[in-house]
């Protein structure tokens, strides 16, 4: 598997999608999960088209994976504790 040095601002786009993600699967309120699902849609927009996937030639695919991986990882750590 190859690694991927993925820019700050990714990561955290990523990492923030899946917090709203969370916290869209708890929500009871309708008027929130409004909010939610707009932040969700704008932080997918972000990611999709960062700069960063023009320079990976035909290994996108694999590199989105690797920063879902990445992302999702530190999250799951911190639920254990």
């Amino acid at each position: 598997m190859s690694s991927y040095d993925f820019p700050d601002d990714l990561l955290q786009a990523q990492r923030a999608w899946y917090t709203v993600y969370r916290q869209l699967a708890q929500e009871e309120n309708p008027s929130q999960t409004t909010v939610l699902r707009r932040t969700l849609q704008r932080l997918s927009v972000r990611i999709a088209t960062h700069p960063y996937w023009a320079t990976i030639p035909s290994g996108a695919p694999a590199a989105r994976m690797a920063l879902k991986q990445q992302t999702w990882a530190p999250d799951t750590e911190e639920a254990r504790r």
